[in-house]
């Protein structure tokens, strides 16, 4: 059963676990469960997602009620309108705000950092004899494909538990050290105005279990 974090006649916004796919993608090797079909089950109804998390990130997700709903939000997306803030746990120390605007695949692709809380742990990891992390707030500009992990990898602090784009010492120290075996990157806060009503709605997932025990082991504040 899914939490629900929001509903109206037009949309339904949920708290997507990690590790769960949005809806089939057809890539080889693809599995559920899948988000999409877990909402229909759970509502009662057709919904269409109205747009996307990687499947490894956790959070805050919209799906539409009937196509118009999906459509005339999907273009709210489009248009920069919708206010979107990520939390991610990333290697190294972010030491001040930072705009990376590097596209992607050709697209234009922009992401705003700013640094939330750091750490330092008297642990060797990697060649260093320390580790350090640090929590951020990603806030996307564009959605293109895995931006924020992307873009943080591109700048050398890529989030932890990134198998694709990260640092598999630091994914391995919190895989045996801690138990924490999934990517640290949750769509934290959504705000968009709701396209037939007019109403400014804010919704928040909260931390789970993964990142709560990633957060406690850092010293972190897991809702900030």
């Amino acid at each position: 059963m899914l939490t629900v974090l929001h509903r109206d006649d037009r949309y339904v916004v949920i708290d997507k676990p990690p590790a769960m796919a949005v809806h089939p993608s057809g890539h080889a090797g693809d599995a559920g469960p899948y988000a999409l079909h877990a909402v229909r089950d759970q509502v009662g109804r057709h919904v269409w997602p109205v747009h996307r998390l990687d499947r490894g990130t956790s959070g805050v997700l919209v799906f539409a009620l009937d196509p118009e709903a999906n459509a005339r939000l999907a273009a709210a997306f489009a248009a920069r309108e919708v206010d979107k803030r990520y939390r991610a746990i990333v290697r190294g120390w972010v030491m001040g705000s930072i705009t990376v605007d590097r596209p992607i695949a050709g697209r234009d692709a922009v992401t705003h950092l700013e640094p939330l809380a750091r750490a330092e742990l008297d642990t060797p990891v990697g060649r260093y004899p320390t580790a350090r992390y640090s929590l951020i707030e990603a806030r996307p500009e564009t959605g293109r494909l895995h931006q924020i992990r992307r873009h943080l990898a591109g700048i050398d602090h890529p989030v932890v538990g990134d198998v694709n784009h990260g640092d598999r010492h630091h994914n391995h120290f919190f895989q045996d050290a801690l138990g924490v075996h999934r990517l640290l990157l949750m769509a934290r806060t959504l705000t968009f105005t709701q396209p037939f009503s007019g109403q400014r709605i804010t919704v928040s997932a909260p931390a789970d279990s993964g990142w709560c025990v990633a957060c406690a082991a850092l010293g972190f504040d897991a809702e900030a």
